[in-house]
């Protein structure tokens, strides 16, 4: 069996191959995107294309993928969220306020609420697009984080913002509090994060992993701990985790990756100190740069008036 998707082909892929296009629009490797055009399972104006084809602005790009069937652990599971807040909703997408101790989407080894979950719990039609578990998720927090994410509700919405996350043209704002002082006050960590190689749940700074650049500056300085406002300019998983632990200042609460325990309980955090705040980016339907934000969730603020 085979799963159909089909996608206008937005102005920024124009001139493209229609493997990288591909490869861009719907997640996949080049490699694989080749492969499907080589068997061909790659349409473009109702035509079979072979993976060279160079595609235009505006032509219907239709691929058929495979069908896989998600194992039990991956599939979505409509639960209400108690606490995820819809901060905004049209018919391209829904912005949602992601509390701490919820998922993105399914994942193995993960049985716990997730975004994509409560979003069908509540009754949104969200983009098939990316892995089923995925469905419309183009940008992830982490469990224990909270704050703001867009999830796409049309195909043509996941591409594009998959696009604009990709070529890192939205605006990412994260609080978080850290351990000590940084110094400089304001500065940029622009080290490499790779999967750490002596455990498979977490990530370190390392010569070989991908580029990553995180823009800080301190907000308030308390006695033990520092509130920064955070800019990623790339999105690595636990990037600002990894990179602040890497400065010895690691998130407060988040023992992961080295802090301190004695604190955490001091300020009654059992996740780490961190908050996506800030969310901006062209809206896929409209073209018009939108913003939103988010309050602290009670814990966090409760950790704040602690110290």
């Amino acid at each position: 069996m085979s799963d159909t998707r089909a996608v206008l082909v937005p102005e920024g892929l124009d001139g493209e191959r229609v493997d990288a296009a591909i490869a861009r629009l719907f997640g996949l490797s080049r490699s694989k995107a080749a492969d499907l055009a080589g068997e061909g399972h790659v349409l473009v104006a109702d035509s079979v294309v072979a993976k060279s084809h160079r595609v235009s602005a505006g032509q219907l790009l239709e691929v058929r993928l495979p069908e896989v069937a998600p194992s039990p652990s991956l599939l979505v599971v409509a639960e209400p969220v108690p606490g995820m807040r819809i901060v905004h909703d049209d018919d391209d997408i829904v912005v949602v306020d992601k509390p701490a101790g919820v998922a993105a989407h399914p994942s193995v080894g993960w049985s716990g609420p997730t975004v994509v979950g409560g979003l069908a719990a509540a009754g949104y039609r969200i983009s098939t697009s990316g892995a089923s578990e995925r469905q419309g998720v183009v940008s992830r927090l982490d469990v224990g984080t909270s704050g703001l994410m867009v999830v796409a509700k049309s195909e043509y919405a996941y591409s594009r913002l998959k696009h604009a996350f990709r070529t890192r043209t939205v605006d990412k704002t994260y609080h978080a509090l850290v351990q000590g002082l940084p110094d400089p006050v304001v500065g940029t960590i622009d080290a490499p994060i790779g999967r750490h190689p002596g455990h498979d749940y977490k990530f370190a700074v390392m010569a070989s992993g991908r580029a990553s650049v995180t823009h800080y500056e301190v907000i308030e300085a308390f006695r033990s701990a520092s509130l920064v406002e955070v800019h990623l300019e790339t999105g690595r998983t636990h990037q600002i985790r990894v990179h602040f632990s890497a400065l010895h200042h690691p998130c407060v609460g988040d023992l992961t990756y080295g802090a301190d325990p004695t604190l955490a309980a001091r300020v009654h955090l059992d996740r780490q100190w961190l908050h996506a705040v800030g969310l901006g980016f062209e809206h896929p339907g409209t073209g018009r740069y939108v913003s939103f934000t988010s309050e602290y969730p009670e814990e966090l603020e409760r950790a704040l008036d602690l110290l």
